[in-house]
C-alpha cells in the first residue's frame, strides 16, 4: 500500500527512488496536455472540458495523497494558475482557454511546483514564438526571392488567428518539465 501512496503523491518510495515511478501526477498532465495540444493545433480553441477535468484530476490526486492539505495545494495551484496569465489575457497577448488550461494544470502541480511550470511555460513559449517569427521571415523572403517580375508581394496574414500561436503545447510542456526531479 505504501508504494501505491507513493506512485501517487510523487513521494520518494523504498526501492524506485525518484526516477523509478511515474506518478499519477505526471499521468494526468500527461493526458491533459496532449488533449489540449491536439485540440489548440487542430481547431485554435480549448474546450472547457478540458481544464476542468485537469482541475478535478488535481484535486483527485492531491486529496488521494494528502487528504485536506492536498486539497489545499491543488485549490491555490489552480487559483495562482488563473492569476498567472490573467495579465496577458486582459492586454490581448493570450486567449481565455490558455489562462483556464494554466489554472487547471495549477491544480494538478499543486502551489508547490506552480512557479516551476509558468517559468517553463514562458521559456518554451518564448522558443515557440521565435521560431514562429523565424519561419514567417523565411516564408516572406522566399515569397519575394521567388517572384520573377520584381512585385513585392509581402502579404501579412489576414486575421489575428494567423498571427498568433498555439500556446497549449507550452503550457503541457512547463507543467510536465515541472515534474521532473
Amino acid at each position: 500500500m505504501v508504494r501505491i501512496a507513493n506512485a501517487f503523491s510523487g513521494r520518494r518510495g523504498e526501492r524506485g527512488g525518484a526516477g523509478g515511478t511515474v506518478t499519477a501526477t505526471m499521468w494526468a498532465s500527461l493526458a491533459v496536455g496532449l488533449s489540449a495540444s491536439a485540440e489548440d493545433l487542430t481547431k485554435r480553441r480549448i474546450s472547457n472540458w478540458i481544464p476542468v477535468a485537469a482541475a478535478v484530476a488535481g484535486f483527485a490526486i492531491h486529496m488521494y495523497g494528502n487528504g485536506w492539505k492536498g486539497a489545499v495545494s491543488a485549490a491555490l495551484g489552480l487559483g495562482a494558475g488563473f492569476c498567472v496569465f490573467l495579465v496577458f489575457y486582459f492586454l490581448g497577448g493570450m486567449g481565455g482557454g490558455d489562462v483556464k488550461l494554466m489554472a487547471g494544470f495549477g491544480a494538478i502541480v499543486g502551489i508547490e511546483r506552480l512557479l516551476a511550470a509558468a517559468l517553463w511555460t514562458a521559456g518554451i513559449g518564448g522558443v515557440m514564438a521565435c521560431a514562429a517569427l523565424g519561419i514567417r521571415g523565411w516564408r516572406r523572403w522566399r515569397r519575394q526571392r521567388t517572384d520573377g517580375d520584381g512585385a513585392q508581394d509581402c502579404r501579412e496574414p489576414d486575421n489575428e488567428r494567423d498571427q498568433s500561436i498555439p500556446y497549449a503545447p507550452a503550457i503541457a510542456m512547463g507543467a510536465l518539465l515541472s515534474l521532473v526531479p
